[in-house]
């Protein structure tokens, strides 16, 4: 199976990196500056599932067609921002073929009708990941904590096709944990819905978890915002199992926990965030089912007032 993975930064370079370790033929598609930085150093992991330097097959998008002629991809790994998504397309498109399969591990649900109408449903299999993964100042990729796994499957169609099944083996090489799940729908429901909790609550409170539902009523708030989400799912015909909303709701409440969205760390750094695709889409979805969800109205309220600030130029302060 060929493989191309869209960058090398936390997630793309996670999960292609151990794909390339196990021998699988995987390439990246990155920026000039990032292909001279491989191209020095190579792929390097730091991870507590063990360390890897790595030789590791590259290409620039003004590159990408003459590789693509010498022969297509099987499958693209899409793992940008939310906010990338219309650039991660164009760079890709030169490599998705009638035969290719793109498999995105996005946050969130929304970018399915955009890729959809771009490439056609058929090229585009449902997916999701669990890992806290950066890039560091030299370029590694730093891997924070031991949870790495992907999941995915087919979204409309057989259980267990072809093209899954023979990317299950290459993750299975390559020791990584996933699952082909024959329910994708209600894999990407039960992690949009435990996402959007987290980062609406972490980021509007900016507080972890812990520091959240230490205070009075913290962990009353966590749990209705919780509830939203979850009616939501319900509504659009997705009711995450018993179980999996057993699971989530104790992260979301656990005393003491350090857990925060990634989106509050970027939001804390100054960066751009995927509010709109998270916490935004999920609002809107509860609108449109007629769904009461004043917490999630409030987060999404603060975070459209933080992108709106982030994108002014800077001023004196003119309150005395």
């Amino acid at each position: 199976m060929r493989l191309l993975v869209l960058g090398a930064g936390g997630t793309g370079g996670y999960f292609g990196g151990r794909l390339a370790q196990s021998g699988s033929d995987v390439t990246f598609l990155v920026r000039p500056a990032r292909a001279a930085q491989l191209q020095r150093d190579g792929l390097r992991i730091r991870s507590p599932l063990g360390d890897a330097n790595l030789e590791v097959a590259h290409v620039t998008a003004d590159a990408l067609p003459a590789r693509v002629a010498q022969a297509p991809f099987d499958l693209v790994l899409l793992s940008c921002k939310a906010y990338d998504l219309d650039s991660a397309m164009a760079a890709i498109a030169p490599a998705v073929g009638p035969d290719t399969t793109i498999l995105p591990i996005l946050n969130g649900l929304r970018h399915y009708a955009v890729l959809d109408d771009r490439f056609g449903a058929q090229r585009v299999v449902g997916g999701l990941c669990f890992i806290s993964a950066a890039k560091g100042p030299g370029g590694e990729i730093l891997h924070l904590g031991h949870p790495a796994s992907i999941t995915f499957g087919e979204r409309a169609g057989e259980p267990a096709s072809a093209r899954t099944q023979a990317f299950a083996a290459e993750c299975a090489r390559a020791g990584i944990d996933h699952l082909c799940s024959p329910r994708i729908a209600r894999e990407l429901w039960s992690k949009y819905s435990f996402l959007a909790a987290l980062a609406a609550g972490t980021c509007l409170m900016r507080a972890s978890v812990g520091r959240i539902v230490a205070t009075e009523g913290g962990d009353a708030f966590m749990a209705a915002l919780h509830d939203e989400c979850l009616a939501v799912a319900a509504a659009e015909g997705e009711p995450v199992p018993h179980e999996d909303a057993g699971r989530a709701r104790e992260l979301l409440t656990r005393a003491g926990s350090p857990l925060t969205a990634s989106m509050l760390r970027d939001l804390q750094a100054g960066d751009r965030i995927e509010g709109a695709h998270i916490v935004g889409d999920m609002l809107h979805r509860a609108g449109a089912a007629g769904l009461d969800a004043p917490r999630l109205a409030i987060a999404w309220c603060h975070l459209q007032a933080y992108a709106s600030r982030r994108e002014e130029p800077a001023t004196p302060d003119q309150v005395r």
